[in-house]
């Protein structure tokens, strides 16, 4: 909730985009809306696959289109990091892991900022190389106070 109060205190848009089975899907475009933003965070579907490599090529389409209206986007990825649906969205971990890797690449070769909060209940060390991958900032949500994330988001969007 902290990170949609600084966005509209900002006057930023924020898109939200689910990915779980085999496939990534836009909940909601960008908007400024609060209220619609809330109610799309919380009504986020869980469990199922997790095809980070299609998240991130959707997240990246979406960024272009924001980067053409003159817009510089920051992805804020929530994720263990344990990419196991490919980018064809299927099966198998170490394929759905290089595939997830591959588009963190291209994420950090357009210069877009990013943030990954590391889900998992003890990190692994899979959602910090994607965020290493992606040239961004990891957080593992075990430790994160509210403020640390804030203050994330602003090193993020300052980069």
């Amino acid at each position: 909730e902290i990170l949609l109060q600084q966005s509209y205190c900002r006057r930023d848009s924020v898109c939200v985009i689910a990915f779980r089975g085999s496939q990534a899907q836009t909940l909601l475009p960008p908007t400024r809306s609060l209220v619609r933003a809330k109610k799309a965070l919380a009504g986020l579907p869980g469990g199922g696959g997790t095809p980070i490599a299609l998240a991130l090529k959707h997240a990246s389409e979406q960024a272009q289109a924001l980067q053409r209206q003159g817009i510089s986007p920051l992805l804020v990825m929530l994720s263990d990091g344990k990419a196991n649906v490919t980018i064809e969205g299927l099966g198998g971990r170490t394929q759905a892991q290089a595939d997830a890797l591959q588009w963190a690449k291209h994420w950090a070769t357009q210069g877009f900022a990013s943030l990954w909060i590391d889900t998992a209940p003890q990190p692994t060390g899979q959602a910090q190389e994607l965020a290493n991958t992606l040239q961004g900032r990891y957080l593992p949500m075990p430790y994160v106070a509210s403020q640390r994330l804030a203050d994330a988001v602003q090193t993020a969007i300052a980069s």
